[in-house]
């Protein structure tokens, strides 16, 4: 790995470690369910070109993406892997489905149209995931009128259907509502007769809802995101035991060091004011690096493994903290906002707790000045 010591702010990405857990997972799951690896927002804010390699040299089956760009990138990295296409494209978008086979997300009559007459324009069917809409109110035709979608489409000359999918939207807090989608996803399947096959794609499970091992589950794929990245966003889940590791870990330096007198406002709006004496120092990363704003006064870093809090309003460039509990600081120390540092850790989901958002939200708001530091060795 590059010498870090020149560097403001990064975050280092542990490749070996996304290999490991995807190994992890995989053992997990029976050897029917395919992997499709969700890559969404450049991988999570992990970084597409290297994050998408990885995962293809450790063994995913697919990918899944949000938009069209995103496929594109796929494909510039290894040709052949089928991707299917989470968000509903726009009509202008349509156009380059007619040279490329991705599998595209189906939700309304109105596309089943679209995508059977783009077929027919490029003498070669469309393939397609019909989505049902069992609770989240996104995308996807609302279950009960998933049938007669699933007919109509299956019909088309034109248009393939190679698998339908939901998705459940409080798997990682309401067990009782998952369950109910499960029910109506259930109920669809069996009312239009579906039986999941090689070709043919039944999944309904992404991180925060994996039950694919439910003795007689009808699913044989599994969509995966977060999990692989080291976050185990559920409680309720058949692979809740499953051990991943942190894949990603966010970094600054010490910039400043200074002593204040108690009484001393710190940051804007002079919202926090010192009560004693205190060493302050200042860190060269901000809300515009991915601190988020509202961990102003709530947040901590590691420097030299010790916990310091974070003073005042967080800025776009820089974030004050108190290091009086940590003597020997000097400048340039590495600070530690996502990771570990002596015996000391603060994980992404605490950094996301404090700074009142998610972990998905934080690694996809690092910003493009962060650089990302790739560590490759397998390690295994």
């Amino acid at each position: 790995m590059p010498s870090l010591r020149s560097k403001r702010c990064w975050v280092e990405i542990d490749l070996g470690a996304l290999e490991r857990n995807l190994g992890q997972i995989r053992s997990a799951l029976p050897p029917s369910i395919k992997y499709v690896a969700v890559v969404k927002a450049d991988a999570y804010g992990h970084g597409f070109q290297q994050t998408v390699a990885r995962l293809m040299q450790s063994g995913a089956d697919m990918f899944a993406v949000a938009n069209l760009e995103e496929a594109k990138h796929i494909e510039e990295i290894g040709a052949g892997w089928p991707i299917l296409i989470l968000s509903p494209l726009l009509p202008e978008e349509y156009p380059d489905l007619l040279e490329h086979d991705w599998i595209v997300t189906l939700s309304s009559k109105e596309e089943v149209e679209a995508y059977d007459t783009l077929g027919a324009k490029r003498e070669q069917p469309i393939l397609a995931h019909l989505k049902v809409d069992t609770g989240m109110g996104r995308l996807g035709i609302w279950h009960t009128e998933a049938e007669a979608l699933y007919t109509y489409a299956s019909k088309k000359k034109h248009l393939s259907i190679r698998g339908v999918f939901t998705h459940f939207s409080s798997a990682d807090r309401d067990p009782d509502f998952t369950e109910l989608q499960r029910e109506r996803f259930m109920e669809f399947l069996e009312g239009s007769n579906i039986k999941p096959t090689d070709e043919f794609l039944v999944h309904a499970d992404n991180s925060a809802g994996i039950a694919s091992l439910r003795p007689g589950s009808p699913f044989n794929a599994v969509r995966i995101g977060l999990l692989q990245f080291g976050i185990q966003p559920y409680q309720h889940s058949a692979l809740a035991a499953v051990s991943v590791e942190s894949v990603f870990s966010f970094h600054a330096r010490v910039a400043l060091i200074k002593t204040l007198p108690a009484g001393t406002p710190i940051s804007y709006g002079q919202t926090y004011q010192l009560k004693e004496n205190s060493k302050i120092a200042i860190l060269t990363a901000g809300y515009a690096d991915g601190i988020p704003f509202p961990s102003s006064g709530s947040g901590e870093v590691l420097i030299r493994g010790k916990r310091c809090k974070i003073l005042g309003r967080v800025t776009m460039d820089q974030t004050i903290v108190d290091v009086s509990n940590c003597p020997e600081v000097m400048l340039g120390d590495e600070v530690v906002l996502v990771g570990s540092q002596g015996d000391e850790t603060i994980s992404l989901k605490e950094f996301s707790h404090l700074g009142h958002t998610i972990p998905w939200e934080t690694m996809t708001s690092i910003t493009k000045r962060v650089q990302r530091v790739y560590k490759t060795a397998r390690s295994l």
